[in-house]
């Protein structure tokens, strides 16, 4: 006879897998809402995609993004996206705008609004401010024929696609799509204006994504701190200096001051000999030494940290054939990119 402990157990099994299977429903869902729109994009919604790019590339002013409900919660993330991806770009809320936020939108701007259904009455003062003072529209909506998707200049008609919700009523699928969409406008005019990992570095200063965007330049050493040592030193000199500066290592220079190669313990440990101390760094050093620039993003120092054949824990910062820093692999960890 089956005691309680097992019975609980087993009861508990089941809604663990009831509810596994209840989320690979809602995942197929969405994921049907998203397809439906890749099919849309090859078909009708294409050019009304383009002509949206286009609207904004063009803008003189900003984007401005608006909804309610859960639309206003995906519009919120949509312009976070834009503004982090070179289009200046903010929130208002649709309601709020009727009271006194629509001073905030400029006959330079583009006003971007999602509404599944596009007949909310919050919306018709804002479509009428737009019509006044000539705002570009574009309307994200279910419905081609709704008041917002007949004022707007463009409609990014989404088709139609069944909640995840098993009533099709809580906004499951429908907001996966508007926020999809939202990302491929966001995407497709930072493609349009070459906008670089150097441009996303200066909106994203803070935290571990800051710290991957960072430069070689950001971390090194420089000056004194780095370990230099001219053709011709005796090795009992290299030595002091790689000891003295504490990298493992010191970049050997020639009369230019161009670096011409480095020592590391590993060369030490290769050419141990009784008369090491003595002899010229020139004999003992590895030429052409492997060298970053300051302007490497960390996270490619890092990369290059690891795929490295022999080992390597720290390189040096060349400009041209001219060292101008040294940094660790230590201070790529400390600056948080890992």
């Amino acid at each position: 006879m089956a005691t309680s402990k097992s019975l609980a157990a087993t009861s508990s099994a089941t809604e663990a897998d009831a509810a596994v299977q209840s989320a690979l429903r809602t995942l197929d869902a969405e994921g049907g809402g998203i397809t439906a729109l890749t099919t849309a994009l090859q078909s009708d919604l294409g050019p009304a995609f383009a002509a949206a790019a286009e609207l904004i590339r063009n803008a003189k002013g900003r984007l401005i993004i608006t909804g309610l409900g859960k639309s206003g919660h995906i519009g919120r993330k949509i312009a976070a996206t834009f503004a982090s991806t070179g289009t200046p770009a903010f929130f208002v809320h649709a309601a709020e705008a009727s009271h006194g936020d629509l001073g905030m939108i400029t006959a330079d701007d583009v006003i971007l609004a999602l509404s599944w259904s596009g007949d909310q009455p919050e919306m018709k003062n804002l479509i009428t401010y737009a019509k006044r003072f000539r705002i570009a529209l574009i309307a994200m909506t279910a419905e081609r024929s709704s008041t917002l998707g007949k004022a707007a200049a463009v409609t990014l008609t989404l088709p139609n696609a069944r909640e995840a919700c098993p009533h099709n009523l809580a906004p499951t699928t429908s907001s996966v799509m508007m926020l999809a969409l939202g990302d491929a406008l966001a995407i497709a005019l930072l493609e349009g204006r070459g906008f670089t990992s150097m441009d996303f570095s200066v909106l994203h200063p803070g935290g571990k994504l800051g710290a991957m965007l960072k430069f070689v330049r950001d971390l090194m050493h420089t000056g004194a701190e780095v370990p230099l040592k001219p053709l011709g030193t005796r090795m009992s000199d290299a030595l002091v200096e790689m000891s003295a500066k504490g990298f493992g290592c010191v970049g050997i220079v020639d009369a230019s001051g161009d670096l011409v190669g480095i020592i590391t313990d590993g060369d030490l440990r290769r050419h141990m000999r009784p008369d090491l101390m003595t002899a010229a760094v020139d004999e003992v050093m590895t030429k052409n030494p492997r060298t970053t620039t300051p302007d490497t993003l960390a996270i490619e120092l890092l990369d290059t940290i690891n795929s490295s054949q022999p080992r390597i824990t720290v390189l040096i910062v060349a400009e041209g054939r001219k060292p101008v820093g040294i940094v660790h692999v230590h201070d790529v960890l400390r600056a948080g990119v890992a």
